[in-house]
C-alpha cells in the first residue's frame, strides 16, 4: 500500500487532470451525439449542475486575485497567502474538484447513457484522487494553517460546506 501511495504522489502534477480531461471531453462529445429520450427532469437537473459548476469554476479566479496575495502580472493560481474565505470557505477545491465533479454529473444527467456514466465515473474518481495531491502540495506550501483549514472546510462537498458556513 505504501508503494502505491509513494508512486501516486510522485506522478507528474498534471497527469491525473490530463487523463480526467480526456474522459470529460469524450463525455462532452457524447452529449452532442447521444441523448436518451424521456426524463426531461433529469436533463434539467443536469443543466443546473453545469451552471453551478460554472460558479465554482469562475469564483476562484476573482477570490484568489483579490485575497491570495498574487504578484502583479501573475496568474491567479500563484497565491502567496492561504485563502480560506469566499468560495474557499465552502470547499477547498472549487475548480479542480467541485466544478469538475458537477460537470461530469451534469453531463451524465443530460445524456442519460451508460457510456456517459462510465466516462464520467472514471473522470470523477481521477479528479477526486487528484485533490489529495493538491492538499499535499498546499500543506507543503502553507504548513499548519492549511492543515487546520482542512479540518474546517470540506474537500469538494459544497452542501456540507454551506451548512458549516451557516452554522
Amino acid at each position: 500500500m505504501m508503494q502505491i501511495k509513494t508512486w501516486f504522489y510522485k506522478l507528474h502534477p498534471y497527469i491525473l487532470s490530463t487523463i480526467a480531461s480526456l474522459f470529460t471531453v469524450a463525455q462532452i462529445i457524447l452529449a452532442f451525439l447521444i441523448k436518451t429520450p424521456g426524463f426531461e427532469e433529469l436533463e434539467a437537473a443536469g443543466w443546473i449542475c453545469l451552471w453551478t459548476a460554472g460558479v465554482f469554476g469562475v469564483l476562484p479566479i476573482f477570490t484568489l486575485r483579490r485575497r491570495g496575495g498574487v504578484p502583479d502580472g501573475q496568474s491567479y493560481i500563484n497565491t502567496t497567502i492561504l485563502v480560506d474565505s469566499g468560495i474557499y470557505g465552502i470547499v477547498r477545491h472549487p475548480q479542480n474538484g467541485t466544478a469538475w465533479l458537477l460537470i461530469n454529473t451534469g453531463l451524465i444527467l443530460i445524456t442519460r447513457h451508460w457510456i456517459s456514466l462510465l466516462l464520467g465515473a472514471m473522470s470523477m474518481i481521477i479528479v477526486y484522487a487528484d485533490t489529495y495531491k493538491a492538499d499535499r502540495y498546499c500543506i507543503e506550501k502553507f504548513g499548519k494553517p492549511y492543515e487546520s483549514y482542512m479540518e474546517n472546510v470540506p474537500r469538494v462537498n459544497f452542501i456540507l460546506g454551506i451548512i458549516r458556513r451557516v452554522k
